[in-house]
Parts: structure tokens; sequence; C-alpha cells
């Protein structure tokens, strides 16, 4: 490896790849801000308790995957794994106590050590929303319907949805005994995670990719018939929305979301260009106590790993527009050129045409060069005569011919270029 690589599971992002992750943020913000969803930056870093309470101690996520570390006076530090508690830290200082709605999107990085893979990093980027302070079953299918929305705008209108309910608290306990009493009749075949997850979180079992582990998960009781009456009845009204929406979608008893804070409705998204078992988004409704609460705070939201839609996005041909390339590229054969150059660039930029020069002492040649490689159409070409006579030379790049015009007529001459473009 070489010595000033990245570390496992980072990446450096240049143009034009930076250029997609641009897109898909762009995107996110036009789409979400319809919905009236404002921004919200949140440190990278939280208190270990933000992530430990918000998400659950027994989920896989705090017990494997955190990066933590002290500072200097000896508070435990967590890099964000995942943006749902943070957001809630941050929307404690609001009126979300008091029921009073908050909408808020974000995009930035997240950290969990896992094992690097395909659109899989330890330092992963993800593109979210929370909608903060009510709970009502059409609030979560308009969020839904709103990550259908975003998913359509970057050309990944192909999904498919998956949704579920997880009941709330008061249901848990007579679920997990119907799924502990089935599980434990079959520990001995099932692997070695989903023997932990009986004793730690038996919901977690249900989500397991292993094969063997999924024939025996496929023949589960269904523990949806233990909720609640008002819980089903919630279940039923999202899944009526959706049907009035006219937003196809699946009901899969095995999803369960993998944090401990989820309520009712839960919902992944996969896309065909990564194949069925690789979800591209997910989300749901939940309930977490905020700092100095007495009681919980409900929300819904979703987030989307970014490096997992460039894949999609990838694998089905979709790019990002180019951006406009130079109108032309200046090239000046002497000092004096150079800076009248300069001051000309400076003027088509902060007009918004985009322009490239050299700002070196080069032969002609290799200046005429650099304006191929830049894809310029037209090369403003200034040596000595030109200076004198206050005029400049205009090489059409693609057939070579040249034409003089003045010095003081150039700035409209390019101008009038880049608007018929």
């Amino acid at each position: 490896m070489a010595a000033f690589s990245p570390p496992p599971g980072t990446a450096d992002i240049f143009e034009p790849e930076a250029r997609e992750w641009r897109e898909i943020e762009r995107i996110g913000s036009e789409i979400f801000s319809r919905y009236g969803y404002g921004e919200l930056r949140t440190p990278v870093f939280e208190y270990t308790e933000v992530f430990q309470k918000g998400l659950g101690s027994e989920t896989e996520v705090v017990q494997k995957e955190m990066y933590t570390f002290s500072d200097r006076g000896g508070r435990s530090l967590t890099l964000r794994p995942e943006g749902t508690a943070g957001v809630m830290r941050a929307l404690s200082n609001t009126d979300v106590m008091n029921q009073v709605e908050q909408r808020v999107r974000y995009f930035g990085p997240m950290f969990r050590g896992e094992r690097p893979a395909a659109g899989r990093r330890r330092q992963f980027h993800q593109i979210g929303v929370e909608n903060v302070g009510r709970c009502a079953p059409l609030i979560d299918a308009e969020c839904i319907a709103m990550l259908g929305a975003f998913l359509r705008a970057i050309g990944l209108g192909d999904f498919v949805i998956a949704v579920n309910t997880r009941g709330v608290s008061g249901d848990r306990g007579p679920a997990e005994e119907l799924l502990r009493n089935y599980f434990a009749r079959h520990l001995d075949a099932m692997c070695d995670d989903c023997r932990t997850r009986f004793e730690r979180n038996i919901w977690r079992i249900l989500d397991c990719k292993q094969p063997s582990c999924g024939e025996i998960v496929a023949g589960a009781p269904d523990y949806v018939a233990s909720f609640s009456e008002d819980s089903r009845r919630y279940f039923d009204e999202v899944r009526r929305a959706l049907d009035a929406l006219k937003i196809p979608y699946k009901v899969d008893p095995r999803l369960v979301r993998g944090l401990d804070y989820y309520v009712h409705t839960v919902f992944e998204v996969t896309h065909p260009a990564l194949g069925p078992q690789t979800a591209i988004a997910g989300g749901g409704r939940y309930e977490l106590f905020l700092p100095g609460g007495k009681r919980p705070v409900p929300g819904v939201g979703f987030a989307a790993g970014v490096e997992r839609l460039l894949l999609a996005r990838e694998a089905l041909g979709v790019k990002a527009p180019a951006p406009a390339g130079p109108v032309a590229y200046l090239v000046g054969l002497n000092a004096q050129a150079r800076l009248a150059n300069l001051a000309l660039a400076d003027e088509l930029r902060a007009a918004g045409i985009p322009v490239g020069l050299e700002l070196e002492e080069r032969s002609f040649k290799a200046q005429l060069r650099e304006a191929n490689r830049s894809g310029a159409p037209l090369a403003v070409v200034r040596g000595d005569s030109e200076m004198e006579k206050n005029t400049v030379i205009v090489k059409n790049m693609a057939d070579g011919e040249q034409t003089e015009i003045s010095a003081d007529a150039v700035f409209e001459f390019l101008h009038k270029r880049d608007l018929s473009k």
C-alpha cells in the first residue's frame, strides 16, 4: 500500500466523480425543499450517549461498528454512524417538545467500522430527512412519496418499496414471545450471529441474510397479528394513503430495520441495478427521548446511501450534465500580454463566462496545445504586435481561421459567443 493512500474504507473524490455527488445533493435539496424541509448541519461527532440512547445499546451498530474515542477531558465521543440521533439532539433545543413540527434535511459523511465492499465504506455518505414532532399515518405516506420523487428525479425510477410495521413498544412483549418460542426450536441450525441475536435483539434475526437462516425465518409466525388493534389500524391507514398516491409497494414481514427506536411504519427501497438484496434507502417512524425530555418525541424520516445511489446511476448510464467548457483560451506571448489576458479573464468570469488562459511564460505552440486540451472553440492571442495595435487575434480552433479585432471589443465578442451557445 502506498504511504499516502487513504485508509481502507475511505476514498478521495475527484472531478468528474465529484460532479455526480453535487448532482445528488442539488436534486435532493430541490425536491425536499418543495415539501418544506430546511437544511440542518450537525457535527460529525457527538457525545457517545447520544447514539447509545438513541439507537439502543444492543443494536449491532452500537455494539460493533462505532468509532469511539475520548476527548482531553475524558468524555467519550463517537463519529456519527447515522444521522437521526444527532438531528434529534439538535432539535431538542427547538419546540418539538411541544409537538411543533420540524422538517429538516441533511447531507454528509457517516462512519461505521464495517468490512469495506462495493457501495459500503467506513466513511460513507447519506442524504436524508427527518420530520419530527407529530405522528400521523399520512405523514409517513408523504415521506415515502417524497423519497420516491427524489429517486425518480435522479434517474432511479425503477425502484421497489417494501413496507412493514414495528407496532409500538407495548406490542413488543407478545410479539417477541412468539418469535422466541419459534426460533428456540431452530437455534442449532442458525448462524452464530443469529444465536447471539436470539439473546440480545431477536428482531435482528428477521433481517439475517444467511440462506440457512432465511429458510427458517420464512416459517416464522405472523407476529403482526399479535399487535394491538390501534397499531394494525395505523399501518392500514399508511397503506391506504400509499394506494391513494398510486405508489407501488410490497408488504415484507421480514423488514424490521436495525435500530431500536423504530415504531409503526418501516420501509426500505431496493433497485434492480444493484440487485434485490441491496438497499439504496430506508427509514421509518420512530420515537426518541431527547435530552431533558420526559416523554419520547415522534418522528419519521429516511436516509439514502449516496455511494449506492451513484453505483445504481452508473449501472444505468445516468450522468450529471457536464459543466460548460471555456468559451475561449487566452494566449499571451509576453508579460504585458499575459497581464492584459489576466484582466480580461477576470472580467469575463465575473460576468459568468468561463475562459482558460496561460499565466506562465510558455511558447506559442505549447499554449495552443493547452488551448486544444481545454476544449475551447477559440484561442484569443496577444503578442508584441497586437499589444502595440491594441488588438487581438481570434483563432478558430476547429478550422484554423483567424480574425483580428480590437482589444476593446473582445469582451463583447466573447460575451455574445457565450450567449449563443
